[in-house]
Formats: structure tokens, C-alpha cells, sequence
């Protein structure tokens, strides 16, 4: 690729930018941000150039990635969609998918497969931020799409990029993706803010807790860290599949407590382990 925009160079696009640039895949990458922002990118070496205002950063690129929240991404389909170059493939990093899929299909009309590729990198860290941004990210993770109908050309170089970045692509319905990362990726996120908010309610500053708090603790809360400003688009655009998530956690709980004096506790633990045992 002659060059490729990345519009959000916080950790997961400046990231791909990184990336890119480790496998020499694009010769020139483009970043689209707030001044401040690019200034770190640019000093960082993340991107050869940096523009604020996203239409002058997509000229002259053959692909565009809006590494965004959900909510900026739907609106970025919107507003660039109708001035792009028809040569120019549009894809996204969106934790969602429907509503973005949504979206493309009203801007793009019949043209959306040849014009858009939905993604979804499954990787991250618990802190956002350009200073955060590592090439090696993506490697060993699963790059999700769910493309309008087979792959066209365009579509191709960049899951063959995304490829190359040591990440293995896997391609699904957004209606699917959307209830799958509800549950392995939405939901853990909101069990983590949930204990470490409890806890905070519940001890606050009590020293003795921070002391003899172990592994478990600091795993068990280290999603606690994320960013409340992605997570409220996500909740947004996949509130029906989290209810449920949520709803069905709930009841779980509810007979871990009921059983806590029962044999039926053993059960509990049994069928966790089972799943763990698949997921090792």
C-alpha cells in the first residue's frame, strides 16, 4: 500500500501504525487525531504525517482505518463515506459491529462491500493512549471481520496486512459477532468494573485490602482501568445482547449464593471447570 489514514491514534491505532510500519506494508502512514496527539505520534515515529481534520488525511490513501470509539466510527461512515475516492477501502477497529454495518449499508448503498470491510481486532490493554501503542499487539490475536459478501480486491490486501501483523482472521455475521463479544469480551469488562466498584463502596481507601490483596485481586480488576469513553458507545450499540449477558450472570450468581451451604455449590464449580478446561 502507497499509504493508509488511520483516524484515532490512541493505542489501537497507533498500534496498526506501528505495526505497519515494523512490516513495511505501507509507505507512508497518515495519522488523524488532536494536535496534541499527533505531536506524540509524530515524535513517537508512529506516522510520517499528522492532519487534524479527517478529510484532508484521507487524500491520496488506498485505505482509511477509524480507530475510534463505536459512536465517532458511525459518524466518520457519514461524513466521509460520500467524498471518499471510490478507490479507497474504508475499514474500522469498532468493538460493535450492527450499528456500524447499519451505517455503511445507508451511506454506500449497493457499493457497500466493494467500499467498506467491518473489523475488529480482538486485543488491547486494560490503558488507552498513544504512549501505550506496540506493534506486537496484534500478534497471536484474532482479527475479526464481518464483510458484506466475499472479500473484494482491496479487502483482501488488507486482511493480507492484518495477516502479516501475526494476527489470525476469522470472518462472521456482525448479528453473531455482536452476542459473542457480549459475552467474552463486553461482559468480563463489566464484571471487573463491577467488583472494583463494589470494593471501592465497600472498603475504599482501607489499607489492609490494598495490602493482602493477591493475583486474583489484581486480575480480577485490571479492566477496572479502562476507559469509560469506549466502553459507553459499546454499551450503546450492543445494549441488548449485554442485558441478557448481564441478566443471565445475575442468575448465577443468585444460585451461588442460595447454594452456598449445598452440594450443588460442587456442581457450580464442576461445569466452570469444564469450560476452563476447553479454554486453557
Amino acid at each position: 500500500m502507497k499509504q493508509v489514514t488511520i483516524i484515532g491514534t490512541g493505542l489501537i491505532g497507533g498500534s496498526v501504525a506501528l505495526a505497519l510500519k515494523q512490516h513495511a506494508l505501507a509507505e507512508r502512514v497518515i495519522g488523524c487525531d488532536r494536535p496534541a496527539v499527533l505531536d506524540v505520534a509524530r515524535q513517537r515515529g508512529v506516522i510520517d504525517e499528522g492532519r487534524e481534520d479527517p478529510r484532508q488525511a484521507c487524500e491520496g490513501s488506498d485505505v482509511v482505518v477509524l480507530a475510534t470509539p463505536v459512536g465517532a466510527i458511525i459518524d466518520l461512515i457519514e461524513r466521509l463515506g460520500p467524498v471518499l475516492s471510490a478507490t479507497t477501502l474504508l475499514t474500522d477497529v469498532g468493538s460493535t459491529k450492527e450499528k456500524i454495518v447499519d451505517r455503511a449499508r445507508a451511506v454506500f448503498g449497493e457499493r457497500v462491500a466493494d467500499r467498506f470491510l467491518p473489523g475488529h481486532p480482538m486485543a488491547g490493554k486494560e490503558v488507552g493512549g498513544i504512549e501505550h501503542a506496540d506493534a506486537d499487539l496484534f500478534r497471536a490475536a484474532v482479527w475479526l471481520f464481518t464483510p458484506f459478501t466475499r472479500p473484494v480486491p482491496s479487502a483482501n490486501v488488507w486482511c493480507g496486512a492484518v495477516r502479516q501483523f501475526g494476527a489470525r482472521v476469522i470472518e462472521m455475521e456482525a448479528a453473531r459477532h455482536d452476542r459473542l463479544c457480549a459475552w467474552i469480551s463486553h461482559l468480563p469488562q463489566f464484571l471487573s468494573t463491577a467488583l472494583a466498584a463494589t470494593l471501592e463502596e465497600e472498603f475504599g481507601a482501607d489499607p489492609d485490602v490494598h495490602a493482602i490483596g493477591g493475583r486474583a485481586l489484581k486480575e480480577m480488576t485490571r479492566l477496572a482501568d479502562s476507559p469509560y469513553s469506549m466502553w459507553r458507545d459499546i454499551a450503546l450499540t450492543n445494549e441488548e445482547n449485554l442485558q441478557q449477558a448481564l441478566q443471565k450472570t445475575e442468575q448465577q450468581l443468585a444460585r451461588l449464593r442460595e447454594n452456598l451451604r449445598t452440594r450443588e455449590l460442587a456442581e457450580e464449580f464442576e461445569q466452570a471447570k469444564q469450560f476452563r478446561s476447553r479454554n486453557r
